[in-house]
């Protein structure tokens, strides 16, 4: 499995996207000096499928997010479908449930030390009180996110997708051992777009995320690159 970064540019995941494998492919190889992974996403792989993630690949080790969710057979004929892809990270919704979680890693144990680092999905950053409330849960975000996340990392996840509001809480509940991924990133200034629970890449990093997604503010600046190099610099390392 992939190092945890030590800090700097190793903690930026840019996110391509893009349904364009061409401008993927450009956008892949400007960043790949600022950052540590590259996110594939439901966008670009609904477009261009197991070629996105090869050429993505070339750059730099890729995050795929495509946020599994499904029966647990079907889950995991999803993973080994992905694993000669040899993706870094694998999402998969904590929702779906522990039995779903542990079918995903037997998956991928297939693979070996090779394999990817899965995480569960707990809330989506665009999720507030307000839409959950909405598909039944009464429960706040931060209650919501910290019950799945025990339970997903207790059926085998190796760590977590979440906001950076809930980062500090996993890590004191959690300890060090889950990896956190966490988007909803935004650099002072920025639009938060449709993310309703965010922060900037410091104060993800410092509240506990291994590593940081950040899509629009990096790949719709008119120098990618040069956003990217400058979140990077914010970072502590």
């Amino acid at each position: 499995m992939i190092a945890r970064p030590t800090g700097g540019a190793a903690r930026i995941i840019p996110a391509l996207d893009t349904g364009d494998l061409a401008r993927a492919g450009a956008l892949a190889a400007s960043l790949a000096p600022h950052c540590g992974l590259l996110k594939v996403g439901l966008e670009l792989f609904c477009a261009a499928g197991g070629p996105a993630v090869t050429a993505t690949a070339r750059h730099r080790p890729v995050f795929l997010d495509v946020k599994l969710h499904d029966i647990p057979n079907t889950v995991a004929g999803a993973l080994r479908s992905l694993l000669p892809l040899k993706p870094a990270m694998v999402t998969l919704h904590a929702g779906g449930g522990p039995a779903m979680i542990a079918a995903a890693r037997a998956a991928a144990e297939k693979a070996g030390a090779d394999r990817p680092i899965l995480l569960a999905v707990t809330v989506l950053t665009s999720m507030d009180a307000a839409a959950l409330a909405a598909t039944g849960v009464a429960d706040s975000p931060a209650d919501q996110v910290l019950r799945l996340a025990r339970m997903a990392i207790a059926a085998g996840a190796d760590g977590l997708v979440c906001s950076p509001h809930e980062a500090a809480m996993l890590r004191a509940d959690l300890g060090p051992g889950p990896v956190l991924v966490v988007p909803g990133v935004r650099p002072p200034g920025s639009d938060a777009g449709d993310q309703a629970r965010t922060a900037t890449p410091a104060e993800a990093v410092a509240a506990g995320a291994d590593w940081i997604v950040v899509g629009r503010p990096i790949t719709g600046a008119p120098d990618p690159a040069a956003a990217a190099a400058a979140i990077a610099a914010s970072l502590p390392g």
